[in-house]
């Protein structure tokens, strides 16, 4: 599967971005999604998860309150929703597709996904 994530810009401190991330080329409803960040010098960061058929999500630590990870099979797209963000958000976030069997101990880890987008630059400025 092939992955377009879209939506990065510059916002203010307290603002919201919704981030996108389209799927061509695979059977989308079959694959979980994925969203990850990494920050300059940092390493890559889980953010958020959604299972195949949006019945389970998963956050990264402290982000829950904040980020809402959600999915429209009929768009092959996911999404991510950003409220209130801090300059310490800002990153480079990447969608991941995990077209395997969901392993609880892989879903935070970048290993746990066998496709990845291109990026998306999200600033946020203090």
């Amino acid at each position: 599967v092939q992955l377009q994530a879209s939506g990065g810009g510059l916002v203010q401190a307290g603002g919201s971005l919704r981030l996108s991330c389209a799927a061509s080329g695979g059977t989308y409803s079959g694959y979980a999604m994925g969203w990850f960040r990494q920050a300059p010098g940092k390493e890559r960061e889980f953010v958020a998860r959604i299972s195949r058929t949006g019945g389970s999500t998963y956050y990264g630590d402290s982000l829950k309150a904040r980020f809402t990870i959600s999915r429209d099979n009929a768009k092959n797209t996911a999404y991510l929703q950003m409220n209130n963000l801090k300059p310490e958000d800002t990153a480079v976030y990447y969608c991941a597709a995990d077209s395997g069997v969901p392993r609880l101990a892989e879903l935070k880890k970048t290993t746990g996904y066998d496709s990845w987008g291109q990026g998306t630059l999200v600033t946020v400025s203090s």
